[in-house]
This record gives structure tokens, sequence and C-alpha cells, in this order.
């Protein structure tokens, strides 16, 4: 994968919100700082999941193209993913 470092550093910033929203709920913070905090969290994962999403088809339809081999089968699996991921 290209952006190794951008998924792995964008995981990382949702690892430590995610312990941060723990610590939250813990000490009983107030109920719309957590859903913002949570918030965040669920737009930082979409994102992360679009560029990875975005990458795999890339290399999928590279690899295809270098091989001479049936483009619309990485198209399919492209289409796959992102209905997974509605």
């Amino acid at each position: 994968m290209e952006d190794k470092k951008k998924v792995l550093n964008r995981l990382s910033i949702i690892e430590g919100q995610i312990r941060g929203i723990k610590k939250m709920v813990e000490e009983e913070k107030d109920c719309k700082a957590i859903i913002t905090q949570v918030s965040a969290v669920k737009s930082a994962i979409e994102n992360t999941l679009a560029l990875i999403l975005t990458e795999n088809l890339k290399q999928c339809l590279y690899d295809k193209i270098n091989n001479n081999q049936n483009v619309d089968d990485a198209i399919q699996e492209a289409i796959e993913m992102l209905t997974k991921t509605m």
C-alpha cells in the first residue's frame, strides 16, 4: 500500500481519540462533549476507509492492466467493497 504511513498515522490518531472518549465516559463528562468526540472518530474512520479503498482500487487496476487482465473484475471488486461500507 503506497500510503501505508498515512493510514497507520490516521489509525494511531483514531486510537488516541477512542482512549480519550473512554476516559471521558469513565469520568462522566458532558454527553454533548462525548458525542462530539464520537462524531469526530466516525469521520476519521470514514476518511481512513476512503483512503484504503482508493489505494486498493488503484493497486487492483494497475495489477490488472500490467498483467493484461480484465479490468472489469477489479471494478466489480471495488463496487463490492464500496457497497459493504454503506
